[in-house]
């Protein structure tokens, strides 16, 4: 407007961090963690936060707003401290996957060039296996710094190794907690989960991880002091930004090394959990679990899943027992979920069934994220809302990566024509929410038909027998490529290949059916993916199921 004027005062850059300093106000005497016997107030975990940057920036790192402290650790007390400490002090958190091994951990090091790596005690040799690596190829390694439990002791190789609570007992709370100078300075580096190629290395903001927080309190229908369970693991996307958004909401994180159904009963039970998270895999876990790990749930607790479609079956018997499930959607690059299937009151009146089918939509853009639409790769102009016609899933917004770390090229690929590409086939409805139809690379296209592996999946996943389903392309000589199941049963469970095939007939075209079974475990990403790059080498070791001379069935 004519006249007005721009303050300086009024332009304060975005972070995270400021969800801690109001916490540690407004609840200050509240819990905000638990982990076993372990409690803190969220007066002590801000003071804890601020002593571990003084800590980390005398080992001087965080001079630079590029600096990497990497974490190699499980949903630890100090994994969710590390998510205000590392920031405050300057410097860039690297949360590492846990599954990796010495290898690919030496190799993100490198790539990231971390200054200093936290270990938890368990993952040790993983690290120093690692390091052992990196030496003989440079001799900047980073400064190792072990995290023990409550406790336990130091192990007998680890002797002299400076530890987690030393730098916390040695920190200054005088230290002057350092904040980005421009909202777009990294906060975090996360690795994709190479489903398909080796991670890359996607650079998030201190902006995108403010509003994306926002919105997950949002998302989750959060309240002020929630309990909320962690099964996210937090060097997953940051734990989809959690980690930042309770703290916004003064609530308290329970914590928990290792994630099984019967942790999961019996922490919603003994801290009134309202609220968790985690992929489709968690929440099979949860419906198949034997019903003496059960325990009643104290209220309604609101589980958001994403990762992979869930299943409109896994939905209905997640929702028998108590939880109320939300899907969301997103990638490493959208730091997480992107967007949401917000739920419409005039679908309370469907059946059961009409309404898992629903919930596992897409949805829409979440109110973080600018934009999300389906579009014509070729053309970038959005498909019809006809719920047929398939396009490319693109975001657009200020909860979008900066880039990928060391690598332009792909950087550029990424967001051709000012969109984020994400390499998933939708559609979209009449009423705007998208559907996912499977991966770029995973759809099948047999004799010229093309096959949903999501849709298919969910059909046989609903057979009684079966645990876990994942379906890709056989290549064969006549229709191109044939779908191909693999699938685990569930304990005590039994099916031939030829029920499963026929199960599937009867619900689907019979050129959507499996022609081909496989009964085996499924490799899996440790944040629950289904590694199909694998499935898909053993497809194609098997060979053309049909001869090119064959006439179609």
């Amino acid at each position: 407007m004519e006249g007005s004027i721009r303050c300086s005062a009024n332009y304060v850059p975005l972070t995270p961090i400021s969800f801690l300093d109001r916490a540690a106000v407004v609840y200050r005497d509240r819990l905000s963690l638990v982990s076993g016997d372990v409690t803190y107030t969220w007066t002590q975990t801000h003071q804890r936060c601020i002593k571990l940057a003084s800590s980390i920036s005398q080992l001087g790192v965080g001079l630079s707003p590029l600096d990497v402290v990497a974490v190699l650790a499980p949903n630890v007390p100090a994994m969710y401290e590390l998510h205000f400490a590392v920031p405050m002090s300057g410097a860039v958190l690297c949360t590492l996957n846990t599954r990796h091994d010495s290898a690919m951990v030496s190799l993100l090091l490198k790539h990231s060039e971390a200054k200093l790596v936290f270990v938890d005690y368990q993952l040790l040799d993983i690290a120093k296996g690692a390091l052992q690596i990196l030496s003989k190829i440079t001799t900047k390694l980073p400064h190792l710094v072990l995290i023990l439990e409550s406790g336990h002791p130091s192990p007998p190789h680890a002797k002299g190794t400076l530890t987690y609570e030393d730098l916390i007992a040695k920190g200054s709370l005088q230290f002057e907690v350092r904040r980005p100078k421009d909202e777009w300075d990294p906060i975090s580096l996360n690795y994709t989960s190479g489903t398909t190629s080796n991670p890359k290395g996607v650079i998030y903001s201190h902006r995108g991880a403010y509003l994306n927080s926002l919105a997950t309190v949002l998302l989750n229908e959060m309240r002020s002091m929630p309990v909320y369970l962690w099964c996210v693991p937090m060097f997953h996307c940051n734990g989809w930004c959690l980690p930042w958004a309770i703290a916004a909401q003064g609530g308290t994180n329970v914590c928990q090394r290792s994630v099984t159904a019967e942790g999961i009963f019996h922490n919603i039970f003994r801290h009134k959990v309202t609220h968790m998270g985690g992929a489709p895999t968690v929440l099979n876990m949860i419906i198949n679990s034997p019903p003496k790990v059960r325990k009643p749930l104290p209220g309604k607790v609101e589980v958001m899943t994403g990762g992979a479609p869930p299943p409109p079956d896994v939905i209905i018997r997640m929702e028998e027992l108590g939880f109320n499930v939300t899907h969301s959607y997103g990638l490493t690059e959208t730091y997480g979920p992107g967007s949401i299937c917000t739920w419409k009151p005039e679908w309370d009146n469907l059946s059961r069934d009409a309404q898992a089918k629903l919930k596992a939509r897409q949805g829409v853009a979440h109110v973080g994220m600018e934009d999300l639409d389906v579009k014509d790769p070729h053309t970038m102009k959005s498909v019809p809302a006809d719920a047929k016609t398939m396009g490319e899933v693109m975001f657009r917004g200020n909860t979008v990566m900066n880039g990928y770390l060391k690598d332009l090229k792909a950087t550029q690929e990424a967001f051709k024509g000012g969109w984020f590409w994400t390499g998933d086939l939708g559609v979209k409805h009449p009423d705007g929410y998208i559907e996912l139809k499977d991966r770029s690379k995973d759809i099948i296209i047999s004799g010229g038909e093309n096959i949903s592996t999501i849709e298919l999946e969910g059909v046989i996943f609903s057979h009684p027998a079966v645990f876990e389903a994942a379906v890709v392309g056989r290549p064969d000589d006549y229709w191109g490529e044939t779908p191909c199941a693999f699938v685990k049963l569930k304990e005590g469970c039994s099916a031939t290949s030829d029920e499963i095939i026929q199960f599937c007939q009867n619900r689907l075209p019979r050129f959507m059916a499996p022609r081909t079974v496989v009964f085996t475990d499924l490799p899996k990403t440790s944040t629950g993916k289904t590694q199909k790059f694998v499935l898909r080498e053993k497809a194609k070791a098997m060979g053309s199921l049909t001869k090119k001379n064959a006439s179609r069935l």
